[in-house]
């Protein structure tokens, strides 16, 4: 405990120097994906980010080479894996945390612990929570985080290329029938999505309809009766490796739903998918051709580009 209040006291003290450093400077101002108000007295250099996705948005904003700290599974793009690690997203090495000195520490708001992030606060390190729950929040994400480590003419670019690729599949897939989707994230137990999670709005934008779009919570458990029930057209699955379509042999046994009739089961590469980041556009591509897919495996349907 006295080697974390030493700690703690050497950071409080570089973050006072800084802020006495930055005085004459206008401070940079943003709010987070919560609402709060983040404020630094100078452009952020030294980056705490604690999650893969945060890691990939700090990179598209054009300050990756500003993160000096990370968490597990932040592998995208290749040189974030020599980025020094602080523990897992669900549970942060906090002194870890400190000796890195950070002047800014982005959260992910559903993933780190709560605990963990109030006690950064109380050292006075400024905190930036993310949680994109649309596609559409990621560009005004990136555009915040280039404000904060003063990279705004790289993100606002990145931001913008993101928005020109979002509308054009939305308009590509707007005028396309609705197919009915079950996104398997886990089988045992199994979990869904609700929808405020991002990749409904993936499903959403390539016209389809999450069966459990309604349930608030974001990974949801849910019984295989409920989704027999909603009986939908196609099944989709991310799992942690880049080809896991066994996590779909369970429907098979279950030849009176539509999507094991047609053999509409697709799997997608869970980075592309889970993490809210650019990349999330490449996933949804692929999610898009999917439905489509099932689309073309209608009766009588005439297959269409």
């Amino acid at each position: 405990m006295n080697a974390f209040k030493s700690i703690a006291l050497i950071v409080l003290s570089a973050w006072a120097l800084l802020y006495v450093a930055g005085v004459q400077a206008a401070p940079i101002s943003v709010k987070d994906d919560i609402g709060l108000t983040v404020v630094l007295p100078a452009p952020a250099s030294r980056i705490v980010a604690l999650s893969p996705s945060v890691v990939e948005v700090t990179y598209a904003a054009g300050a990756g080479d500003k993160i000096v700290a990370t968490v597990e599974y932040s592998d995208y793009p290749a040189s974030a894996l020599k980025i020094p690690r602080v523990g897992g997203h669900s549970k942060i090495d906090l002194e870890a945390v400190i000796a890195a000195k950070p002047d800014l520490v982005i959260a992910w708001q559903s993933g780190n612990s709560p605990s963990a992030i109030e006690k950064i606060r109380q050292l006075g390190i400024p905190v930036y929570i993310s949680q994109p729950h649309k596609m559409t929040d990621i560009p005004g994400e990136i555009e915040r985080i280039g404000i904060l480590a003063g990279t705004t003419p790289v993100a606002n670019k990145a931001a913008q290329d993101f928005r020109k690729r979002y509308d054009a599949l939305g308009k590509k897939y707007r005028d396309r029938p609705p197919v009915t989707v079950f996104y398997q994230v886990w089988q045992n137990p199994l979990i869904t999505i609700g929808g405020q999670q991002i990749m409904s709005d993936a499903i959403s934008l390539c016209r389809g309809q999450n069966i459990f779009a309604d349930l608030k919570p974001l990974a949801p458990r849910v019984s295989f009766e409920s989704v027999i029930a909603a009986n939908p057209e196609a099944i989709v699955t991310s799992g942690m490796a880049v080809q896991n379509a066994e996590m779909l042999d369970a429907w098979k046994k279950w030849p009176n739903l539509t999507a094991t009739q047609r053999n509409n089961f697709f799997f997608i590469q869970s980075d592309l998918m889970n993490r809210s980041g650019p990349r999330i556009l490449d996933g949804t591509q692929i999610l898009c051709e999917a439905l489509q897919t099932a689309r073309d495996h209608r009766p009588h349907a005439k297959v269409k580009q």
